[in-house]
C-alpha cells in the first residue's frame, strides 16, 4: 500500500468521466477508470477496469480487484449514466424507466455499498456523485432523467449526514449541458406517441442549439477536483455558468418567473 491517494471513476472511457480521471491524475491521484469493456485509454496513465454498474457481481469483482492492487480507495466518482431523448414521460415504458434508474441511481447505490466498508476501515474517503442541474430544476420532456438525478440529490444528502462522523464526505456535482457524446448516446423512447411528435422535433432542435454553446467536460472536472480538495466540502457544487444561474433562480426567483423562463427557453406554449 502506497501513500498516493487512489481514485475510482465510473464511466471514464469518454466525456465527463474521462476528463475527471485525467484531472485527478494531474492532481496527484492514482486513478482507475471503469467502462463496461475496460478498454484502455490511448496514451494514458489511467488504468481501466471492466465494470457494469447495473450488475452486482461486476461491481464486486472490480472493487475486489482494486483493493487487491492498491489496498485502499480514497475517492469514488460516480459518473456512469445515460439519458432518454426528449419525449413525453408517458412515451417510456415502465421497463425503460427502470433501466434508466438502474444505471443512474441504483448504479450509484451499488458502487457506494461496495466502497464504503473500505473507506470506513480507513477512517476516511470522499464520494462524488455526478448529478445534474435537472435534478434541482426539472425540465419538461426529460421527466425520467430529471427524476433519476433528483433521487441522486436526496440519496447523497442523507448519505453525507450518515458517513460524516466516520471521516467520509459526499458531494454532488450539478452540470448543465456539457459537450460530450452523452446526447448522441441517449436512447429513444420505446413507446412513442403521435401526440408528442411535433414537440419532440421542436425540442430536439432547441437542445441542439443549446449544445452548441455547452460547457467543455473540463469545466465539470475542475469542479470535481475542487470538491475533493476542499477541507470542508459543500454538499452541492454547480458546474458552469448556466447551472449556477439556474440554481440561483431556483433558490431566489418567484416560482412563476422560473416556470415562465423554462417554457420560454424551450419554446413551449402556455
Amino acid at each position: 500500500m502506497s501513500n498516493i491517494p487512489v481514485a475510482l471513476v465510473t464511466g471514464a472511457s469518454s466525456g465527463i468521466g474521462e476528463a475527471v480521471a485525467k484531472q485527478l491524475a494531474q492532481a496527484g491521484y492514482k486513478v482507475y477508470g471503469t467502462s463496461r469493456r475496460g478498454i484502455q485509454l490511448a496514451q494514458s496513465t489511467i488504468t481501466m477496469l471492466a465494470l457494469d454498474v447495473t450488475d452486482d457481481a461486476s461491481v464486486s469483482a472490480a472493487i475486489t480487484e482494486l483493493i487487491q492492487l492498491e489496498g485502499r480507495i480514497d475517492l469514488l466518482v460516480n459518473n456512469a449514466g445515460f439519458g432518454i431523448a426528449p419525449a413525453g414521460a408517458e412515451e417510456s415504458s415502465l421497463e425503460q424507466a427502470q433501466a434508466l434508474f438502474d444505471t443512474n441511481f441504483f448504479g450509484i447505490v451499488r458502487m457506494t455499498r461496495a466502497v464504503v466498508p473500505h473507506m470506513r476501515r480507513q477512517g476516511s474517503g470522499r464520494i462524488i456523485n455526478i448529478g445534474s442541474i435537472l435534478g434541482v430544476v426539472p425540465m419538461p420532456y426529460v421527466a425520467l432523467y430529471a427524476a433519476s438525478k433528483h433521487a441522486v440529490e436526496g440519496y447523497s444528502e442523507a448519505l453525507d449526514h450518515e458517513l460524516r462522523t466516520r471521516g467520509i464526505r459526499v458531494a454532488v456535482i450539478e452540470p448543465a449541458f456539457t459537450k460530450t457524446q452523452f446526447e448522441a448516446n441517449t436512447i429513444e423512447p420505446d413507446a412513442p406517441l403521435d401526440e408528442y411528435r411535433t414537440v419532440r422535433a421542436s425540442l430536439t432542435k432547441v437542445l441542439s442549439q443549446a449544445m452548441a454553446t455547452a460547457d467543455d467536460p473540463g469545466v465539470v472536472a475542475r469542479v470535481v477536483v475542487k470538491a475533493v480538495s476542499a477541507p470542508r466540502p459543500k454538499l452541492r457544487y454547480t458546474a458552469g455558468v448556466a447551472a449556477g444561474r439556474l440554481s440561483l433562480l431556483r433558490a431566489f426567483a418567484p416560482a412563476g418567473v422560473l416556470d415562465a423562463g423554462i417554457r420560454k427557453n424551450l419554446q413551449l406554449e402556455g
